[in-house]
Order: C-alpha cells, then sequence, then structure tokens
C-alpha cells in the first residue's frame, strides 16, 4: 500500500468522505504551534512556583523537547543549560590515583591539561599547598569538560580536610572545607597479667594512650621493675570521632593506677595561660623535678651497692650509681633542669657529663659513647633534654650508662631516693583546679563502680596496714 497517495477519511451525514493528507498535517502544525506558545506562557507565569526537580528529569525532559522553540534567552532553557553543564561536568570527573615518583605536573600531562592552568592554581597560595605533598594510593578528582579544560579538582587532604579548586570567572578559587568531628569521654579499665603494654591493649587502648598513661605515673612507679600481677589502672580519655568514624585518641583527663595496692591517682590540667599539666587530686605537681631513669634501659646490670667488687679491677670499690645496659647508641636524657659543669673523659669513667640542678642536687652520666652535637660545658639543659649516647667508655664491660645521683654531695640510691617534685598548681588557679579534679575523679569513680571488672581489682592498702 502507497501511503503518499491514499487521503484521509472521515465520517460526514454517513458518507465516507476523503480529505486531502496535506490539510491534516497542517491542522497538526497548528495544533501543536498553539498548545506549544501556551505551554510557554504558562511556564513564564508559574516561573516563581516551579517545584524543584533533579537534575536527571530536566535533563531528560530537554531530550523530549525541540529546543528551538524557546528563545535563547528564555529562564526555563537558561536552567535546563545549567543543569546540563553540571551533569556534564559531574559525569567527566574522574579519579585519579596517585603513582610512586608522581607530582601534579606529571599527572597534568597525562592527562593532557594545560599546564597555564596548573600554575594558576599553585599560585593561589597556601590553600593549594598540601597539593605539592601527594603521596602513592592517594586520590584526586579531576572534572573535564570537552575542551579538556578543567572546571573542578577535589583532594582530600587527610580525614578532616578537603580541597576543591573550582574555574571560576575571574579565574580559579580554592576552598578548604572541614568536616565537623564530636569528642567523646571514654572509660577503660584493666587488670594487668603480665604486661601493662598487652593488658592495655586487652582493654581498647591504642598505643598512644598507653604510653601517655605510662608517662603521668613514670615518676612514682618504675614500670620496668615495679609492675606486679593483678595491678590494676582505670582511665577516663577523649576520643575525636567523625560522624560514626573513630579518628583518633585525644588526652587523658583523668587516671589511676593501683601498684602493689597503692592507689595512684592523676587529673589533667589546663591553665589560664594555656599549659596543660597533671597533677594530683590536691594539686600537687605529677612531675618530679628528676626523672628516675634517665635512658631507656634493658636490665639494670648493677645495683647501688658501697661494697661492691669491682668487675674488672676484681677488688672491692663502692658502686655510687646504678648501671643501666642497654644497647649502644640509646639517648640518655638529663634527669632535671640545670646546668653542664662538666664534659668530657674522666678515668674510668670514660666519656662523662655532669649537670648541676640548683644549689643541692648532681647527676653524673658515664660510660657515654658520645655527646649529643653542639652540646658543651655551661649549657644549661631542660629535663628529658639528650644530652649523649649509650656507649662502653672507660672501664666497662659492654654498653650501659653509669647514672649517679647526689644531695649536697652524698651519692644517693637513684632507685630509692625521695624526688623532689615539680612546681604545684599555681595559687591563682587552686581553687577553680580543685572543684575540676573533684568532678573528674567522681565521674572516674562512677565509671569504675558500674565495670565488671572492677570485682576484679586488688585490695587497696588502708593507712596503718
Amino acid at each position: 500500500m502507497n501511503y503518499n497517495t491514499i487521503d484521509f477519511a472521515y465520517h460526514y451525514k454517513g458518507q465516507r468522505t476523503f480529505l486531502p493528507r496535506s490539510w491534516v498535517l497542517l491542522s497538526s502544525f497548528l495544533i501543536a504551534l498553539f498548545i506549544g506558545y501556551f505551554s510557554l506562557s504558562y511556564f513564564d507565569k508559574q516561573d516563581t512556583n516551579v517545584v524543584p526537580l533533579n537534575s536527571d528529569t530536566i535533563i531528560s525532559g530537554i531530550q523530549r523537547v525541540t529546543l528551538a522553540t524557546l528563545s535563547s534567552q528564555h529562564p526555563v532553557l537558561e536552567s535546563f543549560k545549567r543543569l546540563q553543564s553540571t551533569a556534564d561536568n559531574k559525569a567527566a570527573g574522574q579519579p585519579v590515583t596517585v603513582q610512586p615518583g608522581d607530582n601534579l605536573s606529571l599527572i597534568f600531562a597525562r592527562l593532557h591539561l594545560n599546564s597555564n592552568d596548573l600554575q594558576a592554581i599553585m599560585s593561589l597560595g597556601s590553600k593549594t599547598k598540601p597539593l605539592l605533598n601527594l603521596y602513592p594510593g592517594q586520590e584526586l578528582y579531576f572534572y573535564i569538560d570537552k575542551e579538556r579544560r578543567l572546571n573542578k579538582l577535589v583532594y582530600q587532604i587527610n580525614q578532616l580536610d578537603t580541597l576543591a579548586v573550582s574555574r571560576e570567572p575571574t579565574g580559579y578559587q580554592a576552598t578548604i572545607t572541614r568536616k565537623p568531628t564530636q569528642t567523646r569521654t571514654v572509660f577503660a579499665s584493666g587488670i594487668i597479667r603480665n604486661s601493662l603494654f598487652g593488658s592495655a591493649l586487652k582493654a581498647g587502648l591504642d598505643s598512644r594512650v598507653i604510653l601517655e598513661l605510662a608517662e603521668i605515673f613514670a615518676w612514682d612507679i618504675d614500670f620496668a621493675l615495679d609492675i606486679q600481677p593483678n595491678d590494676a589502672f582505670n582511665i577516663l580519655y577523649e576520643e575525636e570521632w567523625v560522624g560514626d568514624k573513630k579518628l583518633r585518641s585525644g588526652n587523658i583527663l583523668a587516671a589511676e593506677f593501683i601498684n602493689n595496692g597503692k592507689k595512684f591517682q592523676a587529673v589533667r590540667y589546663v591553665a589560664k595561660d594555656g599549659s596543660a599539666d597533671y597533677y594530683t587530686p590536691d594539686g600537687m605537681s605529677m612531675r618530679k623535678a628528676f626523672l628516675r631513669t634517665p635512658v631507656n634501659f634493658r636490665r639494670i646490670s648493677s645495683h647501688f651497692n658501697l661494697s661492691r667488687k669491682h668487675p674488672i679491677l676484681h677488688r672491692l670499690r663502692a658502686h655510687k650509681g646504678v648501671d643501666y645496659a642497654a644497647a649502644r647508641g640509646t639517648p640518655i636524657h638529663a634527669a632535671g633542669n640545670g646546668k653542664i659543669t662538666y664534659l668530657g673523659k674522666q678515668r674510668g669513667y670514660g666519656n662523662v657529663i655532669e649537670i648541676q640542678h640548683g644549689e643541692a642536687y648532681t647527676t653524673l652520666y658515664a660510660h657515654m659513647d658520645r655527646f649529643a652535637q653542639r652540646l658543651r660545658k655551661g649549657n644549661r639543659v631542660k629535663q628529658g633534654d639528650i644530652i649523649g649516647y649509650v656507649g662502653s667508655t672507660g672501664l666497662a664491660t659492654g654498653p650501659h650508662l653509669h647514672y649517679e645521683f647526689r644531695i649536697a654531695g652524698v651519692h644517693k640510691n637513684p632507685l630509692t631516693v625521695s624526688l623532689p617534685r615539680a612546681l604545684p598548681i599555681a595559687a591563682a588557679d587552686k581553687s577553680q583546679f580543685i572543684a575540676h579534679a573533684d568532678q573528674l575523679i567522681k565521674q572516674l569513680d562512677n565509671y569504675r563502680r558500674t565495670t565488671l571488672v572492677q570485682k576484679e581489682l586488688p585490695p587497696t592498702k588502708r593507712k596503718g596496714a
């Protein structure tokens, strides 16, 4: 059947009548034009009441509409174009994984992007500086249009911060957005079976919190020698979260350690000048004026003994300090703040440093392999500063630190001497501190009472027991 020769039929007064096909087509065109005109008028009138649609819906609508029927300046068409452009950019976005030896210049070259755009981005200053420190495995997201122009670059700097560089009419603009975080207070407790580290890991603490816990009580407890089975700890500390994901552990707020039946407690306090430290609940500093052990040692190879037989000379010779056996090159720290009064060789002691701490106290460090760089006699040092490294100079059977502690020139056993404390809480902060400490200790006690592990805690020694 040849459709080009057939007219369209209709019934008129019971008779079948044929119309020319051209008439029907013309009528259809006029009707479509009429509907299109009133549809546009309706859109113009309803423009402020249009319900927003998602880009996919509108874009699919664009594909079904003859855009030639709309004015190039019509607001509906302009909205469609903006949404279409956004969708195109999103579709063109691609993740790029940083490879070993990569930098942003190499990545731009691989993507065939304009090097002038790279220079413009890097000239934005500190906000785009993180792009200079890319590491293998990181991802950057590039949004590139059909003309290979970079419209947007997204780089997640870390778990919190995201850098977005966007092309604007005035040039590239960089913004860094940070995800909101939450700080949560967490309670943890444990009983030591074999080691503090193992028991603390089992209690859910990470290595950072464990080390901080040990540092808080290091002046009262020797964690290498004093720890006993059934010693226990209870701590309140902070954790930082992003949504439902833990970001990192924060500061310990309050801690309690029971060592051989004796209870030690500490609370963190931030002074008005912003400095933070740990104190006993009555405001005494947890720190001592001196470190109990100035080196990370493996074992004590020789104790304080005034009638010891010398291992090399084979005759009685007082051992007026403690020998800490450690690997050669292990850092040695200043036990307290002071002034170096001697630095050099000293007979059987080999390489020696002597430090004066105020009027009454002196410490001596012997058999050093070498001294810290740029350290000289007369220099002032702070507690914890590295002053030298473990060796075996002088009369020594192996690498170790010989450490002496003197009060008014009299040698004392470094392991048992009563060490003076650092300064207590400032008088101006005392009342505020006491209220703060009471609140934290009560909070710690409440958590402890509701924890089943507390049932297994060893009894605390009472005074006079």
